[in-house]
């Protein structure tokens, strides 16, 4: 018994011992969840005190030195966010979440050039982290060099195929030029990753005016579709640095190759869907879309030229919804004419909104779309025939 008394205490005390330091994470983990909320509503003080408490009973976790740093960054404090997000890469707990920040405040600092030093290290260490490309492409915008940005936005879709933000970006940049092919695709795809956002709707309304503006009846028996420019100059400044100098060579050499894609595929087949229209609105372009996807197929573009989207719009197709889906995707184009149909066609509306929340499109590695990856698909299976 003198034996057994002191083992039964120490049992004892090793059971406390856990379940203390189990409450004390899971009372950290409360905190910050707490603290998170906080932030979210903009009380970044008491959020930071809460994530501090948070702290001091879990030290062990990263995320609330993370967390603070964000708030600081929210407050303006860039270079104290600096110093938090430094501890975590010193402490070898940092993330590209952590690279992204840390390069964002450095830019709000005034010092790009640093920035752009983190951002690059951050994609080394982090390949897949699609934020870090597009915060690297955002620099070079900032030059007004977008072909250094479409590189790393379209690398940034490569890397992280379900990141939306590199698909906005690269969309709005195409939608402003003569290549608006790419930024029909990579807009739509957008849409889809993150809907009901004021992002959403912007895109939606640029797809729908590009669509009538890029879509014009010269006369009755006449329409011109231009949605892709055939000549291609490739310009290289020495002035860039090498990795905005290869960022913006390849998206040059990636327009020259998939020029043949955009001009003998998509704008043939569009112009094929345009037959017998007379004008462009949310009812015409409803039937363009549905007969653009079925002489897509017919052709066996789908075969030959796979992409992800139109893989998805046949899954729609064959639920039943693509007439409500392509209003969703054009509707703020033409509100008032949305609004209408979803009202005379409210069951059917409901339907699809049921389906569409529960059948999202899924990006992978093995079918993410990108110019360059629908040329080389194309060659490749070119080849095999």
């Amino acid at each position: 018994m003198r034996i057994l008394l002191p083992l039964i205490i120490i049992s004892c005390f090793s059971v406390s011992v856990v379940h203390a330091q189990t409450t004390d994470k899971e009372k950290a983990q409360e905190k910050k969840r707490e603290a998170i909320e906080l932030m979210d509503n903009g009380k970044l003080d008491e959020s930071i005190a809460l994530l501090e408490e948070g702290r001091k009973l879990d030290p062990d976790e990263p995320e609330f030195l993370y967390e603070i740093a964000l708030a600081k960054y929210q407050q303006g404090k860039f270079d104290d966010a600096v110093q938090l997000l430094k501890k975590l890469v010193r402490i070898k707990k940092a993330t590209g979440r952590v690279y992204a920040m840390m390069g964002n405040a450095l830019d709000e600092m005034g010092k790009p050039d640093k920035a752009i030093a983190t951002y690059d290290e951050g994609i080394k260490k982090f390949p897949e982290e699609g934020s870090l490309y597009l915060e690297r492409g955002v620099m070079e915008l900032k030059k007004n060099d977008q072909n250094s940005a479409l590189g790393f936005f379209e690398k940034g879709i490569k890397a992280a195929p379900m990141y939306p933000s590199n698909y906005y970006r690269a969309a709005k940049i195409f939608l402003d030029s003569d290549q608006e092919v790419w930024g029909m695709i990579y807009g739509e795809i957008f849409m889809n990753l993150e809907r009901g956002s004021k992002r959403t709707e912007e895109i939606s309304k640029l797809l729908y005016y590009t669509y009538k503006g890029e879509i014009k009846f010269d006369s009755d028996t006449s329409v011109t579709v231009s949605f892709a420019r055939n000549n291609n100059m490739i310009l290289l400044d020495s002035k860039l640095g090498k990795e905005a100098r290869v960022a913006s060579l390849t998206s040059q050499m990636t327009a020259a190759l998939s020029s043949s894609f955009a001009s003998r595929v998509y704008e043939k087949t569009l112009v094929q869907s345009v037959i017998g229209e007379k004008m462009i609105n949310l009812t015409s372009l409803d039937r363009i879309r549905t007969k653009f996807l079925r002489l897509y197929e017919q052709q066996g573009n789908d075969t030959l030229h796979p992409v992800v989207l139109f893989d998805f719009q046949h899954k729609v197709r064959e639920a039943g919804h693509l007439e409500a889906y392509n209003y969703w995707i054009l509707g703020q184009g033409e509100e008032k004419a949305f609004g209408e149909w979803t009202s005379e066609h409210e069951q059917k509306w409901n339907d699809f909104m049921k389906w569409f929340k529960e059948n999202r499109i899924t990006i992978t590695k093995g079918n993410t779309f990108t110019r360059l990856g629908i040329v080389v698909e194309g060659a490749v299976r070119s080849a095999g025939k």
